[in-house]
């Protein structure tokens, strides 16, 4: 499994292709070997292919616009195939309705089509959870993300778990990761820590997440990819954090 960094985690540093540049150095010489991209600038995909080329890095997932995922896949899957990227992630499905279910529903329809023309083209579509995909169905019934696991074939949608999120909503990461077996390519890494100020997410193995049982269940799963992802650093560098986490990964035998 290789070590990614969540690119939303430095998004105040990807605004301008200068700024993105610099950023993808940054991250490479802290020792990671992939990034995820998402919220940076608009880039072009040759841009992106030399940049990631130049750093010694791989591109190991995008979150992409879900409107344009819808419109046009075939020229997504295509700028993606330039940068050599097969997972296209969706960050969260859109939320116009009071009820999940209604949500899920709508997102369902829309972009079942989508993921079995982007596995026609050699890719795969992505969906990254939050805490909301573990709104019960109905009393006693399957939550939102298992209802997804079994609408969409395993071959056509994959998940970009987050740990942070599942612990959120009172899962267990571990369990989870097992649930979703062979089709967690793709796993974020984001703690949990309480302090005085109460719940805050926290570099990889700063907070309580039991995460030597979430990466030897990943390596079960067939994960590819630990992603670190820290949403929020509270005034403190966001490379630094990114730092941390990786220093902390690299010290249980990762890289």
């Amino acid at each position: 499994m290789l070590l990614g960094a969540q690119l939303f985690t430095l998004r105040d540093y990807t605004r301008n292709l200068e700024d993105f540049a610099v950023t993808l150095s940054k991250v490479a010489d802290i020792g990671y070997k992939a990034v995820q991209v998402s919220a940076t600038c608009e880039f072009e995909a040759e841009w992106l292919k030399e940049q990631l080329n130049s750093n010694g890095l791989v591109c190991c997932a995008t979150h992409t616009n879900r409107d344009r995922l819808v419109l046009d896949p075939d020229s997504v899957a295509a700028e993606h195939a330039v940068y050599g990227c097969k997972y296209i992630g969706i960050g969260m499905m859109a939320r116009e309705h009071k009820d999940e279910m209604e949500n899920y529903i709508e997102f369902r329809d829309k972009y079942k089509p989508v993921a079995k023309r982007l596995k026609e083209l050699d890719a795969k579509l992505m969906y990254h959870n939050h805490h909301y995909e573990f709104t019960r169905t109905g009393s006693g019934k399957e939550v939102i993300l298992e209802r997804m696991a079994s609408d969409f074939a395993q071959d056509e949608l994959s998940f970009i778990l987050d740990t942070y999120w599942v612990q959120a909503a009172g899962g267990d990461p571990v369990q989870w990761v097992k649930n979703l077996s062979g089709r967690l390519e793709c796993v974020h890494l984001k703690d949990m820590a309480f302090t005085q100020g109460g719940v805050r997410m926290a570099p990889v193995y700063e907070g309580n997440i039991n995460f030597d049982a979430v990466i030897n269940a990943c390596a079960d799963a067939g994960t590819e990819y630990l992603i670190v992802e820290q949403d929020e650093c509270y005034g403190e560098n966001p490379f630094d954090c990114l730092k941390l986490s990786y220093q902390n990964l690299k010290a249980k035998g990762l890289k």
